[in-house]
């Protein structure tokens, strides 16, 4: 009828495999993570690069900002583009969202 008093029992050390079996979900969600978000980016990002950097006169883009229209003048940095009969506007290119080539649909369609 009396209670004993009891004592826990030291762990055993787990070893390298316990510690890379502790580690290994981490690493399958960052590896799951890198495949399903990181690297779709990343190619949709060069994709994007590509069409700008290859844009050319008679291109319709879309701003960042939402203005719409088409290329009538390449420079290096920057990109003159008309919204509207003989309104013209400086553009720089790392602003722009897409680019339809000329006669063409979207490249991301």
């Amino acid at each position: 009828m009396f209670v004993t008093p009891a004592f826990a029992q030291t762990a055993g050390d787990p070893g390298i495999a316990g510690q890379i079996v502790g580690i290994a979900p981490l690493l399958l969600i960052f590896v799951a993570f890198y495949f399903l978000m990181i690297r779709p980016q990343q190619k949709r990002m060069k994709a994007l690069q590509a069409m700008v950097e290859g844009t050319k006169r008679g291109d319709t883009v879309v701003t960042a900002g939402g203005l719409v229209g088409k290329v009538t003048k390449v420079e290096d940095r920057h990109l003159e583009v008309e919204i509207a009969q003989n309104v013209r506007v400086r553009v720089v290119k790392a602003t722009i969202a897409e680019v339809t080539p000329l006669g063409g649909k979207p490249a991301n369609d």
